[in-house]
């Protein structure tokens, strides 16, 4: 039995540095072959405000995600409309900063109705995923699901 309690209205953050310039990060984060270099290979996606794009996971799971706002080099912005109920109207921002060395990125999922142990397995995941965009901008070799969590 849990005796874990949970915050309300929760959200993940994260922050990294990527030793790489602010386009070719967003190059990762909106273009079909980037977005399939790091997070998952099954991947459909347009660099378009209002295009849908969708991520699957193997047969059984997939997300479809809105593209909500896009600023070349500074700012990519998603809203999950299909999914697992959890991810439902939930949003994700990836804010690029430059920095001395690359980029700063601040990656933020917020909109959760409620602490969950969902949320906080996404939040694992998402960190092994931005170590995989990571890695795919310093190397050229990302680590998408399924492999994500091998490395």
């Amino acid at each position: 039995m849990s005796t874990t309690s949970f915050a309300a209205n929760p959200a993940i953050h994260h922050r990294l540095l990527i030793e790489k310039s602010p386009d070719i990060l967003y190059a990762a984060l909106t273009t079909q072959e980037g977005l399939s270099s790091w997070w998952t290979p099954d991947t459909i996606a347009l660099p378009e405000i209002g295009s849908v794009s969708r991520f699957s996971f193997g047969p059984d799971y997939y997300k479809e995600l809105e593209v909500v706002d896009l600023v070349p080099g500074k700012l990519v912005k998603w809203q999950c409309i299909k999914g697992f109920q959890d991810w439902l109207d939930t949003v994700m921002t990836f804010e690029l900063e430059s920095h001395p060395k690359g980029t700063v990125l601040l990656f933020h999922h917020e909109g959760w109705k409620a602490s969950s142990n969902e949320v906080a397995s996404c939040s694992f995941d998402w960190a092994l995923f931005l170590r995989s965009l990571k890695w795919l901008c310093e190397t050229g070799k990302g680590f998408p699901y399924p492999e994500f969590n091998k490395v």
